[in-house]
């Protein structure tokens, strides 16, 4: 993973269009570290336990909320360590998301996981960040990612409820549905698209 990392650049501020690149990691499949044990590092903590209660999962920090201490007893991927930081920690780390109180000590960590080729997230600092956590909607096998490019997440929190209020509670069941449609199609790539591309149109028709 580590192999494309580095050639990744800090997440923009000044763009007037949002160049973000959306991808969907399986967290059960690569190492999450998270450094903080507070509010921030808690509320990351359950974002990612929310898309993948499987994550596999690293908290380090002096002090530990007692939520995150229930959360790691719920879930067999989070690991808690109650120490300070240090640079070994950063050891096959994938994926880091710096939560501490204090920001200088978030950016000098951030120094030594891009040392690493290692992905960063910075908490409230934006500007310092490779990657953001953004909102999520979430019907069974359909998720939809939101981005605000980092300028309002209180927008993107609000359009999920929208979108999860607008979503029917059988959208699992249609893309099941749909799933053994596209299995039994025959043909080469290019017809199943076509194919399914009729079938769905009428998803999208004005009645």
């Amino acid at each position: 993973m580590n192999i494309f990392m580095n050639s990744l650049k800090p997440c923009g501020m000044n763009s007037l269009e949002n160049t973000l690149f959306p991808i969907f990691l399986k967290l059960d499949m690569i190492k999450t570290l998270i450094v903080g044990g507070g509010f921030v590092g808690l509320e990351k903590l359950e974002a990612l336990l929310k898309n993948d209660a499987e994550a596999n999962v690293r908290l380090i920090a002096p002090e530990i909320r007692d939520e995150i201490w229930e959360l790691a007893d719920e879930h067999a991927g989070v690991s808690l360590i109650q120490k300070r930081f240090d640079p070994t920690d950063l050891q096959n780390i994938d994926l880091a998301i710096l939560a501490t109180a204090d920001r200088a000590t978030n950016h000098a960590i951030r120094k030594q996981a891009k040392k690493k080729g290692i992905i960063t997230n910075v908490a409230d600092t934006p500007d310092l960040c490779d990657f953001y956590l953004g909102s999520t909607v979430k019907k069974g096998n359909l998720k939809i990612g939101i981005s605000t490019n980092g300028q309002s997440p209180t927008f993107a929190k609000r359009f999920r409820e929208v979108l999860e209020n607008i979503l029917p509670e059988d959208t699992n069941e249609l893309l099941g549905n749909l799933k053994k449609v596209r299995d039994q199609l025959k043909g080469d790539f290019s017809h199943k698209v076509s194919e399914l591309n009729r079938i769905t149109k009428t998803l999208v028709d004005k009645t």
